[in-house]
Parts: structure tokens; sequence; C-alpha cells
């Protein structure tokens, strides 16, 4: 699979730099999956767990209290005051 570049974010600091293959979040309209080349855009996301998959087919989970969701051609970044990764 397609990398792209995932930074996950709070105003403290980044909580996640690096590559991934696939991004689960909730938006306002349900689940979002988001993989390279994705069409840009930008919405909310919902307090909710997510899941990202790195390119060694590790899967990490992170907690998010709401926030933002910026999608780019080659980038993705989750924008959030609250965010645990659980694993």
């Amino acid at each position: 699979m397609k990398e792209f570049d995932l930074k996950i974010s709070t105003p403290a600091g980044d909580t996640f730099s690096g590559k991934a293959v696939q991004l689960t979040v909730r938006g306002t309209e349900g689940s979002l999956g988001i993989l390279a080349g994705h069409i840009p855009f930008v919405t909310v996301i919902k307090p909710s767990e997510c899941h990202f998959t790195l390119p060694d087919n590790t899967q990490k989970t992170f907690a998010t209290g709401g926030g933002l969701l910026l999608v780019e051609s080659d980038a993705v970044t989750v924008l959030s005051s609250e965010i645990k990764l659980t694993d």
C-alpha cells in the first residue's frame, strides 16, 4: 500500500508524526477511511476511538476528544485538544 505522512497533534505538541498507510476516524457523518491519494478535504471529527496502520502493518489506536481532520494529497493531520495513544 502507498504511504502518507500522518501527524496527530494537540496544543501541547505532536502525539504521533510519521508514515501511515491507512487512518480511520469518526466524522460527524460517520466513519471515514483515509488512504494515500485521498481527495483533499477538512472535516470535524467526533470524540471516539481511531485507528491507523503503519507501513509494517502494525495497527495503532488512539482516543480523541474530537477536533479537526485535514486531508491533503500526501499528508493527513488530526488536530484535537485531547489525544491519547492506547497502543
